[in-house]
């Protein structure tokens, strides 16, 4: 169809005028409208984001304040479960508190934001660790060893224990309000929250009673935290430019808040808990006001509120919630935000908008005016052409003739040429779009169908994955109780892969050489699903199968479709599978500490079955369970031995010391009656004695005297070693204890012709050590010395602190016959001497040296030996040193 470009149609309606007018005041009019109802949206919709954004932001910040707070009230609830399941498991046992004290100071390490922890029984003893800082705790303790009163400590990074003058008499954690509170509620739950007479803050408690498998109370767990976090929190969460968020009880005292406000103020030096309403923040106290009006009691609210009201003439955007999730913490979370936060920018963004529109109308009036002559006619022509070009469906060809102007006529040809182009594409397109129709509809059945069977594949998988949850939280694993666990295990894993028979089976367990014979397996237990049913007690030989037990040996998992092909299982056949119709298998390894103990084994029935890699992945983590039972069992087998041994060796250890402790007053005493009728022998009491006489009377007590010394040793060493020595810890000065220690000794020096002499620096401070105990360390040491060094030698004493000044080093050197270093092993065993012909000559118990090493133990240090044959020796000893004042 030809068309010529002309007058008419619409321009008849408008005969007489120009269409350039027509055009711009159209234009014209539409800027306007445009402009108009861009104002209006923009007034509407900013109001309405405000609002949203306002909520939206109120919500977000409420969702993560409240997350935020049960994380940290999360905390104390970690703490009291896992001591919890330490307890319910036997490694903490609340009877016995004394192995709570090095684990609660652990606990603190690990969680930073708990103060102290604290662990009561209803024997009336008391366990509490307080961190100071992250070096230094405090230990509060009162138990039987006490008699009930309450001691309090000192522990250093060291792990040193300084007792402090602190005593409360007769103390029963029982009558803590926090053990009564809890006792009551038989659950976890938190304190009140309250304000201690010693600090500036706010504390909260939480405690876990702890009952034993009767339901009997055996005593209550605790743990203390500060509120302040709380508070640092919410100040590094922004609420727009000037919004605020506090937590309050239900009883209107303020918890914590966004402001650097504290919830408290101190009234004749102790803390008051604050009420918001009283707050000295005016924001904060206006919201608070306006909460208590809207709501005669916080109680009401039980679930979101979101309000607003206004404060100094401003709206102000308001949500409040309640804390949920823990027992005893019923908390308000408040989050307040001015609307001039928001509606400032939009206010500035409206005006801007209304500027660029009337710019706009302005400067489309003008080019309108200017250009509309010029173009409009032929785009006019262009569009009616394309209207006509757009439907193909009439049959007919559009062509366009364009006169006078020359780029408007090479535009109408190009028109006339693409039209026909657009219309063969069309066809062409017409006829694709039907066959691509076809095959969306096939591909449409086939996805369909893909999506079914991974529907039914993901559907097996979730039922594996909730096997796998079950047993991983079931207790008979954990315990370690065989029959049980695999009895559960069996029968899961054969209703989740519906197969007919699951069994356990292990090798024997005969050894020969050290080596696990597989020679046998045995069923531990075997589940028939159809009959419901668990067994034990079948068994497979090597001799009979032995290329079954070879492939067992040569693959992680024999996978078998087809039981009557499959080469592994063929001579299972005729004895095994075909009489139960057993016609595909799976059987994966057990391994338990890098060795195959047996095997798990999955039997279908009655037609062929295809494992998929799932179903193997699953088979793999029931074989990991197995394995798990019996490494479980066996580590508790293991420690029940263990425990056996460690008594035993204790009651031994204890009839040694009760019998050398009796056996040592036994020889006392007669030995004491006979070195005083000596002495009288000695003082001729009874008549005058012969020189000869005299010289065995002589020998005669110094033999009793040494025996003396060595009984006197060994009750000291039974002492120790039964830990019965208290240690009396005082401010000494070191010159003055190497001195004395030196003046003991100096008549036996000058007996030998010894010179003593002391290397110590100057103005050292004190060092807290039992004074007796370390200066008869340095006796033991300096007699040593004295006894293999010639006449004529040097004895001396260096004293050298270390350059931290953490440890201080005494060292007492001879120039005496030393010893090959191959002997100085032996030192420090009791009894034992080191065999020369000098030591021979000396008398000695061979308790000295072990004295000193377990008297410088006790103290926190330690005792080293060198020495050379022929030039003397040198013991070093290493004891921990504080500075005064430190």
């Amino acid at each position: 169809m030809n068309k010529n470009t002309g007058q008419g149609g619409l321009f008849f309606l408008f005969k007489g005028v120009p269409l350039s007018c027509i055009l711009v005041g159209l234009f014209v009019l539409q800027i306007i409208l445009a402009v108009g109802l861009t104002a209006y949206l923009s007034i509407s919709n900013g109001q309405k984001a405000v609002n949203e954004v306002a909520s939206e932001l109120r919500r977000e910040v409420a969702n993560g304040v409240e997350q935020n707070l049960q994380t940290y009230l999360s905390t104390p609830r970690q703490v009291l479960r896992s001591n919890q399941n330490l307890i319910d498991m036997g490694l903490l046992k609340i009877e016995n508190l004394a192995t709570w004290e090095p684990y609660l100071i652990e606990q603190l390490k690990i969680f930073p934001d708990a103060l102290a922890l604290t662990a009561s029984n209803e024997q009336q003893e008391y366990l509490a660790v307080e961190k100071l800082n992250d070096r230094q705790f405090l230990l509060r303790k009162a138990s039987k060893s006490t008699g009930y009163d309450l001691y309090t400590y000192r522990i250093d990074s060291q792990g040193q224990r300084t007792q402090l003058p602190e005593v409360i008499k007769n103390y029963d954690p029982r009558s803590r309000p926090d053990y009564q509170t809890v006792v009551t509620a038989k659950k976890f739950s938190f304190s009140q929250i309250f304000t201690p007479l010693t600090e500036p803050t706010l504390f909260i408690s939480a405690s876990q009673p702890i009952y034993n498998s009767q339901g009997e109370l055996l005593g209550v767990n605790s743990t203390l935290t500060h509120l302040s976090e709380i508070g640092d929190l919410l100040q590094n969460i922004k609420v727009g430019k000037s919004g605020q968020i506090f937590i309050i009880e239900r009883s209107g005292l303020l918890v914590a808040s966004s402001t650097t406000e504290e919830p408290f103020r101190l009234q004749n030096g102790k803390p008051i808990r604050l009420a918001a309403s009283q707050s000295g923040n005016s924001f904060t106290q206006a919201t608070a006001k306006y909460l208590a009006t809207k709501f005669s009691n916080f109680d009401q609210i039980q679930s979101l509120q979101q309000l607003d009201f206004s404060f100094e003439g401003k709206r102000q955007f308001l949500e409040v919630r309640p804390l949920q999730g823990e027992p005893n913490v019923n908390w308000l979370i408040v989050v307040a935000v001015p609307e001039a936060d928001f509606i400032g920018q939009i206010d500035r963004n409206i005006q801007t908008t209304i500027f660029v529109c009337l710019g706009a109308l302005g400067l489309a009036i003008l080019l309108g005016i200017v250009t509309a002559r010029w173009i409009t006619q032929p785009i006019l022509d262009f569009s009616t052409a394309t209207k006509d070009l757009a439907d193909f469906t009439n049959g007919e060809d559009s062509v366009v003739k364009v006169q006078g102007i020359k780029e408007l006529e090479v535009l109408g040809e190009s028109f006339n040429e693409m039209a026909q182009q657009l219309r063969k594409i069309f066809i062409t397109l017409t006829t694709k779009n039907q066959e691509l129709e076809l095959q969306v509809k096939q591909r449409t059945q086939e996805l369909q169908q893909e999506i079914q069977e991974r529907i039914n594949s993901e559907g097996r998988l979730g039922q594996h994955n909730r096997v796998l949850a079950e047993l991983a939280n079931h207790k008979a694993v954990f315990e370690g109780n065989l029959e049980t666990a695999f009895k559960v295990i069996t029968e899961k894993a054969a209703n989740a892969l519906e197969v007919e028979r699951v069994g356990v089976w292990l090798f024997n367990s005969d050894t020969y050489g050290g080596l696990r014979q597989r020679s046998k397996l045995q069923c531990i237990s075997l589940y028939e699903r159809s009959k419901q049913r668990h067994s034990t007690g079948l068994e497979r030989n090597l001799a009979d199968y032995p290329i079954y037990f070879k492939a067992l040996a040569a693959a992680h998992t024999i996978t078998v479709t087809d039981t009557r092909t499959d080469p592994c299982v063929q001579e299972l056949w005729n004895e095994l599978l075909e009489p139960n119709n057993i016609v595909s298998l799976i059987d994966t390894e057990l391994w338990v500490d890098g060795e195959v103990v047996g095997t798990v084994l999955y039997e279908q029935i009655g037609i062929k079955r295809t494992w998929e890699l799932s179903e193997q992945n699953f088979v793999s983590s029931i074989a990991q369970f197995v394995a798990l039972t019996l490494e479980i069992c066996d580590r508790i087998r293991a420690e029940s031995a263990l425990r056996e041994a460690k008594e035993v060796a204790e009651m031994a250890n204890r009839a040694k010391s009760t019998f050398l402790k009796n056996i040592s007053y036994e020889l006392r005493t007669p030995l004491n009656s006979i070195l005083e009728i000596t002495e009288s022998l000695q003082n001729q009491v009874y008549g005058l004695v012969s020189e000869e006489q005299r010289q065995s009377l002589n020998i005669l007590e110094s033999s009793g005297k040494n025996l003396l010394e060595l009984i006197n040793q060994i009750l000291d060493l039974t002492d120790i070693e039964s830990s019965k020595i208290e240690l009396q810890l005082a401010n000494t000065s070191i010159r003055g204890l190497c001195d004395s220690s030196l003046s003991f000794v100096k008549h036996l020096a000058f007996q030998k012709n010894i010179h003593l002499s002391l290397q110590i620096p100057e103005e050292l401070e004190p060092i807290q050590v039992d004074e007796r105990r370390i200066r008869q360390v340095f006796i033991n040491l300096l007699t040593n010395a004295i006894k293999f060094t010639k006449e004529g030698g040097k004895v001396w004493i260096e004293v050298q602190p270390n350059f931290t000044n953490k440890y201080i080093f005494f060292s007492v050197v001879d120039t005496g016959i030393g010893m090959l270093s191959d002997d100085l092993f032996k030192l420090f065993q009791p009894f034992m001497q080191v065999e020369n012909a000098s030591t021979r000559r000396s008398t000695g118990s061979g308790l000295g040296l072990v004295m000193v090493q377990k008297i410088v133990e006790l103290h926190g240090g330690t005792v080293h030996a060198e020495s050379q044959l022929g030039k003397g020796s040198r013991f070093t000893i290493k004891l921990p040193w504080k500075k005064v004042g430190e």
